[in-house]
């Protein structure tokens, strides 16, 4: 007997450190019910009259409770085979759990599902507004200052949220809020890019290596306005805010390639309409369009763009045809367009650079996986 007082007097403290970090509505429900008698006992004694129980003896009580409490957890623990506390990627129980890359295909597999069943919006995808996400909260990296990019996902609050560059991005937050519900543990830092990855991948695109490790910041980490690119402007713009970032102009023209996707909306940037005929499928013919069609300024009320003069359906941004203007930009367009494994080997690159620009990663690259597409 009085070994064992001694291993539950061992025990106490260490279940009482573990007791704050288990925060599920089972636990809860479970507690001693020699803790439950105690709270019950307590609320009780401001509504009738003073014990008459001696100090001594209510002592030695409490330090009964306390040690009872502090087995019934530590036997709890231990015994408890449903326990499931998968919250460590977001560090609210750091230490207990630890995500494996299964998990992180779990996660992928639930937001590939869902761009299979929500084919209801733009042009029959969510996939082109995921890269976007993933895309805009990791350009607003300053290699200077060492402050921005995917680390933080401070996208979630104003006034990055309300930048004129992220207008429309509340879709894209929106439809991986029930993957977040399901997958409570993933900070929405490496949910968003782990998003564009697999918009890419889902997409037919190339395969990109991920590693998680980002972790979600408050609104004080919230970055300025003006450090995305602006689709009115020309190439010493673009110069300018991608070499901010670290990259040069190989790198500028083939992260542009994501305008394979998606398009532009008169309600969001003020532009309007797709860059290419195909703009849920990841491919290079954006860089085979910009060379081989004739472009002509469009004729409305809106921002300076061009219209194809074929279809008349096509459009390309002051950005995207100064990519041809220039002829440092110019050659690496035409070795795009001219091999598309070419472009998807340097894209995929150059997208690991940008989602993992300023994240404090703890290890090293050896960690990056790959994460299977569903139709592999």
């Amino acid at each position: 007997m009085a070994s064992t007082a001694r291993t539950f007097t061992r025990l106490a403290p260490r279940a009482t450190q573990t007791a704050p970090i288990l925060r599920t509505t089972t636990r809860n429900a479970r507690l001693p019910l020699a803790r439950r008698q105690l709270q019950s006992s307590s609320r009780r004694g401001y509504a009738s009259a003073p014990p008459t129980q001696s100090r001594t003896g209510l002592y030695v009580s409490l330090l009964g409770l306390f040690v009872a409490g502090g087995a019934g957890t530590y036997y709890y623990l231990n015994n408890e085979p449903s326990i499931s506390l998968k919250k460590g990627s977001s560090g609210e129980t750091k230490g207990i759990f630890t995500p494996t890359k299964d998990d992180y295909q779990n996660v992928y597999n639930e937001i590939a599902r869902r761009l299979e069943e929500k084919d209801d919006y733009d042009d029959g995808s969510y996939g082109p507004i995921l890269v976007r996400l993933a895309w805009h909260c990791s350009g607003t990296y300053d290699a200077l200052t060492k402050t921005g990019g995917s680390n933080g996902a401070t996208m979630r609050f104003a006034p990055e949220s309300d930048h004129g560059a992220n207008a429309g991005l509340k879709t894209a937050r929106d439809f991986l809020e029930p993957v977040h519900a399901k997958f409570p543990w993933i900070t929405y830092s490496d949910l968003w890019t782990l998003a564009g990855v697999t918009a890419i991948q889902e997409m037919q695109g190339p395969t990109i290596p991920w590693r998680p490790g980002r972790t979600d910041r408050d609104v004080s980490a919230c970055t300025p306005d003006g450090r995305l690119p602006d689709g009115a402007k020309e190439q010493s713009h673009l110069r300018a805010i991608f070499g901010r970032m670290g990259f040069d102009d190989r790198e500028i023209v083939a992260l542009s390639g994501a305008h394979a996707l998606g398009r532009c909306h008169t309600d969001r940037s003020g532009f309007d309409g797709p860059w290419t005929f195909s703009p849920t499928v990841m491919s290079n013919d954006y860089f085979r369009l910009l060379l081989s069609e004739k472009w002509n300024f469009k004729k409305w009320n809106g921002p300076k763009q061009y219209q194809d003069l074929g279809s008349k359906t096509l459009m390309m941004l002051p950005t995207d045809m100064a990519l041809v203007k220039d002829p440092l930009f110019k050659k690496h367009v035409e070795r795009y367009a001219a091999d598309d494994q070419v472009f998807f080997r340097e894209f995929g690159d150059v997208v690991v650079k940008l989602f993992e620009l300023g994240v404090p990663f703890g290890g090293g690259v050896e960690e990056r996986m790959v994460l299977k597409p569903s139709n592999a």
